[in-house]
């Protein structure tokens, strides 16, 4: 009896309606949306949704906390558009948060929770948040471009300017004489590397004739300091007094030095005695006879 009422149409019209209804959830599921959803519902105000549409997802502190259900446009205020939003029933916002519309480079539009500074201070459910649009670097790169099209001027007048120089034949000559330098700066480096290996095979032998020289001098520091120079000094007082004793008895009247260097009586006798024999001389060249007398025969005159 049953039986008749599962014939092949119900049955194909069954599996149909089933069809229809996985697809219908399958839907749902792909856009972040659920047919008997839990979630709370918020309010966010745009004069601008720049992309943002219905399964857009929303985000808090890079966590996924909704997702947009719905967008709700105003004809009549066009800049008055009202997304509705689906929150997880446990997040809680503070008061004075808000909703930025941000994508990535691959063009990805999410909305971003900002919540507010006050975590005691919440909005209830269906309330209404301030949404904007985040800057991004998307919007900071756009922010650039009008200053970017007021410094193209300027590049272009540089890079003509650098062209010039670089045509300049004062730079190519001055890179050839850099290119001479670092090679005569590389053969130098070459020379003081073989100099520097030279030195290090000759550093022993410089060390050891270095120890020998100081070993020198120790043992003449070591002379010095077995010389007695206390005993030298002793010996050069006495010497120093031995002249003093000297030079008091030549300045004394003692003594034939003593006699000779201060009697007057002697050199008045040694003058007078100088001036007779200069008296003596002249005689002898005026008359030479009367003291030397020869004879070609060996007669005497008288």
């Amino acid at each position: 009896m049953h039986m008749k009422y599962f014939t092949k149409e119900v049955r194909i019209a069954l599996v149909a309606i089933a069809g229809i209804v996985i697809l219908f959830f399958g839907m749902q599921f792909l856009k972040g949306l659920t047919l008997f959803s839990t979630d709370d519902n918020y309010y966010a105000r745009f004069s601008d949704v720049s992309g943002l549409s219905a399964s857009s997802p929303v985000y808090a502190n890079g966590y996924r906390v909704g997702v947009v259900e719905s967008i709700q446009y105003d004809y009549s205020r066009p800049d008055n558009i009202v997304a509705v939003i689906g929150l997880d029933n446990q997040l809680s916002l503070p008061k004075g948060t808000r909703a930025e519309i941000s994508s990535d480079l691959l063009g990805n539009v999410k909305l971003e929770l900002k919540f507010g500074p006050n975590p005691i201070d919440l909005m209830a459910k269906g309330d209404t948040i301030e949404g904007g649009t985040a800057t991004g670097l998307m919007g900071r790169a756009a922010q650039m471009i009008p200053q970017i099209e007021v410094m193209l001027p300027k590049l272009d007048s540089i890079l003509a300017s650098l062209n010039t120089l670089m045509q300049d034949p004062a730079i190519k000559n001055s890179l050839h004489n850099v290119d001479d330098i670092t090679a005569n700066l590389s053969e130098t480096s070459k020379e003081l590397n073989a100099l520097s290996a030279q030195l290090n095979k000759q550093m022993p032998t410089m060390l050891a004739k270095t120890d020998g020289v100081l070993t020198n001098v120790e043992g003449v520091t070591r002379k010095l300091n077995d010389f007695d120079l206390v005993a030298t000094m002793q010996k050069v007082d006495r010497a120093m007094a031995n002249v003093e004793q000297t030079t008091a008895k030549l300045n004394s009247n003692e003594g034939t030095l003593g006699l000779l260097m201060r009697d007057p009586e002697l050199y008045n006798n040694m003058n007078a005695t100088m001036q007779s024999a200069d008296s003596l001389l002249m005689d002898m060249k005026q008359h030479p006879k009367r003291y030397v007398h020869f004879s070609v025969f060996g007669r005497k005159d008288k």
